[in-house]
């Protein structure tokens, strides 16, 4: 992939750009089995690779320049905007909407936030792009002060995109680098973005968390499925189940599964559809997945975040009756951690599948046996 900002200096955010793509693949099999170390008798399944290009369905842009004249893209190191609009990462779709939207900060006068003076109202604009072409979009303002003409102009853009189906405005009043705050004001009909990923439609509220590349998301959650099925659990737990991708896709005829998930959001909207799919047997629950609910799961889906499970997690499955365990990382080293906390289980198979190119970053599916 060719891209000029990286050429000139203006983002090095692809660290990989420069390895052709079957290099970076390899380098990233080849990283994660070093850091996984001596595993007797783990079979490395092929990797599952990307497009290499626009394959990202999220686009977290940082708002600089000013309201005439914003910027979309990142801070340089002095807090100024860069605009990255045309970032190959993005789909052609998604590039196409986002002159609309800096057209639509202008109108609405929402004044981009200067870091270093700590002056302005809108810090970021997050977009999330589904299959279908349909677009999720969020403002990330400082306060409500700005509402009332987000709320007059927005009309306009939605006559004029009617791929824009959810827009909301998260405030976030603190001056830190968090990325968003714990309020969210939804200014359209619809509060959730439909996506497909293989046969089901998952539910994507605003501060729902989905993986960054939907075709490579859909190969993770075949492949657990897959897992299950040659298990044949009659019991799933799965933690941190988000908007359900891993628990809908492993739901089966005389199979209960329960997802647990933090967000009441995600947890609502993971209801919403297994509910759609008719499916009584598949329930989420809102709660902290570091301290499960008792349960008779003969099979645990684990997918954390990048801190891995931690010592209390990892001690709780050695206690539990699970026979066969599904771990989906996006660090190796936490993995690793978590893997030599685990000794009641040996890992059997695993896959990398490239959810980040460009980058050294990945995912890996591990499953693991009850010895």
């Amino acid at each position: 992939m060719r891209c000029g900002y990286f050429e000139d200096g203006r983002c090095g955010s692809c660290t990989e750009l420069r390895t052709p793509y079957d290099a970076q693949v390899a380098a990233k099999v080849e990283h994660c089995r070093r850091v996984l170390g001596d595993h007797p008798g783990l079979a490395w399944l092929p990797p599952v690779t990307s497009r290499p290009s626009g394959f990202r369905n999220k686009a977290k842009m940082a708002v600089g320049g000013t309201a005439e004249r914003p910027t979309l893209g990142i801070l340089d190191p002095h807090g100024h905007g860069t605009d990255l609009r045309t970032c190959g990462l993005y789909s052609p779709r998604m590039q196409a909407l986002l002159p609309a939207l800096a057209d639509l900060v202008g109108r609405a006068g929402l004044t981009p936030y200067d870091v270093p003076s700590r002056r302005g109202e809108l810090k970021h604009l997050l977009v999330t792009e589904s299959p279908d072409g349909e677009h999720l979009v969020r403002f990330v303002l400082r306060s409500s002060e700005a509402l009332p003409r987000l709320r007059k102009h927005l009309p306009a853009l939605l006559a004029a995109r009617p791929d824009v189906v959810v827009v909301s405005a998260n405030l976030q009043p603190e001056h830190k680098a968090v990325l968003e705050g714990p309020e969210e004001v939804v200014l359209t009909e619809r509060s959730t973005l439909r996506v497909a990923v293989n046969d089901i439609a998952l539910h994507l509220g605003p501060q729902s968390f989905f993986q960054t590349n939907t075709e490579v998301a859909a190969a993770l959650y075949r492949q657990a499925a897959a897992w299950a099925d040659e298990v044949a659990p009659t019991d799933v737990l799965d933690l941190y189940c988000g908007v359900g991708g891993f628990a809908l896709h492993l739901a089966a005829p005389g199979r209960r599964v329960l997802g647990v998930e933090v967000s009441d959001q995600a947890v609502a909207s993971a209801t919403t559809t297994a509910a759609e799919l008719g499916l009584r047997d598949v329930a989420f629950l809102a709660g902290d997945a570091t301290t499960p609910p008792d349960s008779a799961a003969d099979l645990v889906v684990v997918n954390p975040p990048r801190r891995g499970l931690g010592p209390e997690l990892c001690a709780w499955l050695e206690r539990s009756p699970a026979r066969t365990l599904i771990y989906s990382s996006c660090r190796a080293e936490s993995l690793a951690r978590d893997l030599a906390a685990l000794p009641s289980y040996v890992a059997e198979r695993a896959r990398l599948l490239d959810m980040f190119p460009q980058t050294g970053h990945y995912e890996v599916a591990v499953l693991l046996r009850r010895r």
